[in-house]
């Protein structure tokens, strides 16, 4: 196990998980990519995308390694790359697409048309432009699951750019302080928007802050799947168990612009050569192939259902009417 002092660097995953639990990591991240792909690369520029898109192209190993320890009445409140949690936590591919599009049927009504997004049914809170103000939310929540002495944690996601905002500092504080059943995961992409994180911030990296505010903080490689559910899980059990937050920095990269109409033109060409040979999703097929977990038809067929099923999606979200004007309307006042 890694030392999870901050500043400690954390050992590749030890792949002792199950065979079950390394195939579904490899599906939702080959999900999560493919969905993003048509979002990002096809369906924005046909024009048929409302509002910005923003994705998560090699930081996919992070948002469905975590979510995979989530518990059903867990609560979750993501930032704009994590579409990996959404899949896990049950929304379904034809509301995602359809929530690009604008549509009636998609997770806001069509009254959204990108990852602003969450659904209480499925216990996912919606987050909005202003990063890091689900911190404190998510705060809030865990704080509400101990006073009702229930088994249940806070997950929340921000980038490190997000770290160096006020609100998420707050947040950090009020769960430390109260030993609060939360989990923070920060994706390190290097970039806050076009931003290197040395510009930003003076600690080398996020998690060393961790120790301030008394609370655990690890550094582990995002872009190997294992490693991050390992230390998910770690984190998890850690909340879980009554001792307080818990911090984890995730070390990757963005291998696209900050959204879609960004060329990333400020960020060195030989970052994206050196973390293209990083991509989370290869590593893991390799590690699975060489370790005989999966053949490469195996592969083969996940691929072809995964089409399959994003193709339906978009094709169904195609279909799918736009809201009405006076939908605007609804669930804006209470209503009895």
């Amino acid at each position: 196990m890694a030392d999870r002092k901050a500043g400690a660097k954390t050992a590749a995953g030890s792949s002792k998980i199950s065979k079950e639990i390394k195939t579904k990591l490899l599906y939702y991240m080959k999900m999560t990519r493919e969905i993003e792909h048509r979002i990002e690369r096809v369906l924005y520029r046909q024009g048929k995308i409302v509002g910005g898109v923003y994705v998560g192209r090699g930081q996919e190993a992070i948002s469905v390694a975590t979510g995979m320890l989530m518990r059903e009445d867990d609560v979750v409140a993501p930032s704009h790359r994590d579409m990996g949690v959404f899949l896990l936590r049950g929304v379904s591919p034809r509301r995602i697409i359809a929530q690009y599009m604008g549509r009636k049927t998609g997770v806001t009504q069509g009254k959204d048309g990108n990852m602003h997004m969450g659904d209480l049914k499925h216990n996912i809170i919606a987050f909005v432009s202003h990063l890091a103000d689900n911190v404190p939310v998510a705060a809030g929540v865990a704080l509400s699951f101990k006073m009702r002495g229930e088994d249940r944690v806070a997950f929340c996601y921000n980038g490190e750019g997000a770290t160096s905002r006020g609100d998420w500092h707050e947040g950090i504080n009020l769960a430390t302080v109260h030993k609060l059943p939360a989990v923070f995961f920060v994706n390190n992409n290097q970039y806050a928007y076009s931003t290197p994180m040395e510009l930003q911030m003076a600690v080398e990296n996020v998690a060393d802050r961790a120790p301030g505010y008394g609370m655990p903080g690890e550094i582990v490689n995002g872009n190997d799947a294992i490693a991050v559910y390992e230390s998910a899980k770690r984190a998890v059990d850690w909340a879980r168990s009554g001792k307080g937050p818990y911090l984890v920095e995730y070390k990757t990269f963005r291998m696209t612009g900050h959204s879609a109409h960004d060329d990333a033109g400020y960020v060195p060409k030989e970052l994206f050569e050196e973390w293209k040979s990083k991509d989370p999703i290869t590593r893991l097929e390799s590690q699975l192939l060489a370790e005989s977990d999966i053949t490469g038809e195996e592969i083969e067929k996940m691929k072809k259902e995964i089409t399959s099923i994003v193709d339906d999606a978009v094709d169904w979200a195609d279909k799918s009417p736009y809201p009405d004007p006076e939908d605007c309307l609804s669930n804006v006042y209470y209503q009895e």
